[in-house]
């Protein structure tokens, strides 16, 4: 069943792009809550659809209901509360992807608390940063964390280096002293009394920006931020009703919320949970999407790219329909292989942890382009400028900036890309990522798209680096394939190779090999470390 359709001031069908950008509108409700609106409503009217499903390559799987969910959360909430969590309090969840999160997060929601999806791969430094930062604002009341792989040590550590004394929450395991969800879990009560109503605009969600560059600035979103997100699952990943949608991501990032549980369960999906790893199991990954026939996938570039390392007309695909890209651009090589294997093309989406999504390949309204962000969505007025302010014409680089519906601020993105005719955006860099050499402005996607097509190269990442004559010069940070070698014949072969397929001002002068890219906790790249 489907609920967003009464959030929707007109939902279609569409004539085309015009008509849907002219006609879709969200309502805001005074006092929308999630957890009750939607989890809660879905327990009643389809309590024994597909709520959550999961499976892991150690062979763990299972599956949970709506109805299910509902009392899970229930008893999550009652526990919570026991322990002293209340309205507006924070609660940050450094959970992997574990069905546990789900409940719990549920559970801070039906509190009218404040949750913090938080990397459970992050430094004692990095959490005693975000927990300091939210202190000054708010009562940090609880940290609930996976008892393994060192976790709760960098949990303990970051409370002494940050003042804070939020109670710990483990599941998953036991650590003396230590409270265990389990535990608690069996004692709670299970019923639970719905709060006084809370207003839309207090706060939902609290995450961090990657800080790739920089410190980490924090993003507050209030009990409407999910209604963005029917844009994201019926229109831009265009989820199943009934089915399955699998988003690859952890949960303590924002494509969490982009991809496992708001949109998808507005739009009647059920989410499925699959923890890729670190390099991801493909062909793992393709044994479960075939054997629990999930029916939409969104993934970053890096896991398409594993994929097409498997014979993929080995795997019984047929119930996906809809494939999506996350996180990162999609380089064009990677976009038509997979289409020639599958007969499935990438969707593009563009948007960041402050939004929802801003632009989008949106398949109901033309055709897709390959390395296209797409064109803007229409919940937002989003156009590209240049220094003063002003409007791009077509062709010209500029910074995309951003207006939500009736918002006079303008909000600033840091990206740069180019509008073509039609109206799709092109992405450019990060405005500190663009490479100024010789009186060239030299994008850092276009030279990794060309380096990729290159049958050595596995994955790039271009920078600059300083030069005394062009004030930069191109840098391109290379992993190869297994069956190639690094060497001064490769870096000759690679250059040539660029400078067939762009333009040979584009060349990287300057290549190095690596076994892996640097990556931020939410697996974008880390350019400022390659710098």
């Amino acid at each position: 069943m489907a609920l967003y359709q009464q959030y929707v001031e007109d939902y279609g069908p569409f004539a085309d792009y015009d008509d849907f950008c002219a006609r879709f509108r969200l309502k805001a409700p005074e006092d929308f809550h999630f957890a009750f609106e939607v989890a809660d409503a879905l327990a009643e009217c389809t309590p024994n659809a597909t709520a959550l499903a999961w499976a892991a390559p150690d062979g763990e799987e299972g599956r949970i209901d709506f109805a299910q969910m509902k009392a899970l959360s229930d008893r999550a909430a009652n526990l919570l509360r026991g322990l002293g969590v209340g309205k507006g309090d924070v609660v940050l969840l450094l959970l992997k992807n574990h069905f546990e999160y789900w409940p719990l997060l549920l559970a801070v929601h039906k509190l009218g608390a404040v949750a913090a999806p938080t990397p459970h791969l992050l430094t004692a430094q990095d959490i005693a940063y975000r927990l300091g930062c939210v202190g000054e604002i708010k009562r940090v009341a609880m940290v609930i964390a996976t008892a393994e792989d060192g976790i709760p040590e960098r949990v303990e550590q970051a409370v002494a280096l940050s003042g804070t004394s939020p109670e710990l929450l483990l599941i998953r395991g036991d650590r003396p002293g230590r409270q265990r969800y389990e535990s608690l879990m069996a004692e709670a009560e299970s019923s639970f009394e719905r709060p006084p109503a809370i207003s839309a605009k207090e706060p939902l969600l609290l995450y961090f920006t990657s800080g790739a560059e920089g410190l980490p600035k924090m993003v507050l979103h209030d009990q409407l931020y999910p209604l963005g997100h029917i844009l994201t699952a019926v229109y831009w990943q265009r989820v199943v009703a009934g089915g399955l949608h699998l988003t690859v991501c952890e949960t303590g990032g924002s494509k969490s919320a982009w991809g496992q549980i708001y949109g998808q369960w507005l739009a009647g999906s059920g989410v499925f949970v699959w923890d890729a790893g670190e390099p991801p199991d493909a062909a793992a990954m393709l044994e479960a999407i075939a054997k629990h026939r999930v029916n939409t996938l969104c993934a970053p570039p890096s896991v398409y790219r594993a994929l097409l390392g498997q014979e993929l007309c080995a795997y019984d695909l047929s119930a996906l329909s809809h494939c999506t890209v996350i996180s990162e651009p999609l380089h064009p090589e990677i976009y038509h292989q997979f289409l020639e294997q599958t007969d499935l093309g990438l969707h593009e989406a563009y948007g960041l942890a402050e939004t929802t999504v801003l632009a989008a390949n949106f398949a109901a309204f033309g055709k897709v382009q390959p390395g296209s962000m797409g064109r803007p969505s229409p919940l937002y007025d989003v156009d590209i400028v240049d220094g003063e302010g002003a409007s791009c014409p077509a062709g010209v680089s500029g910074e995309i900036v951003a207006r939500g519906a009736g918002d006079e601020q303008v909000f600033r993105t840091g990206d740069v890309a180019w509008r073509d005719e039609w109206g799709y955006y092109w992405y450019v860099g990060r405005a500190d990522d663009v490479v100024r050499s010789s009186g060239y402005r030299i994008g850092p996607f276009e030279v990794e798209s060309a380096l990729l097509t290159h049958p050595a190269v596995l994955e790039a990442a271009v920078t600059g680096a300083p030069d005394p004559l062009r004030y930069q010069i191109v840098k391109a940070t290379v992993v190869l394939r297994p069956s190639h070698e690094p060497g001064e014949a490769m870096v000759r072969g690679l250059q040539e190779h660029v400078k067939r397929v762009t333009a040979p001002y584009k060349c990287p002068r300057v290549i190095h090999f690596v076994d892996a890219l640097p990556r931020t906790a939410d697996g974008k790249v880390k350019r400022s470390a390659l710098r």
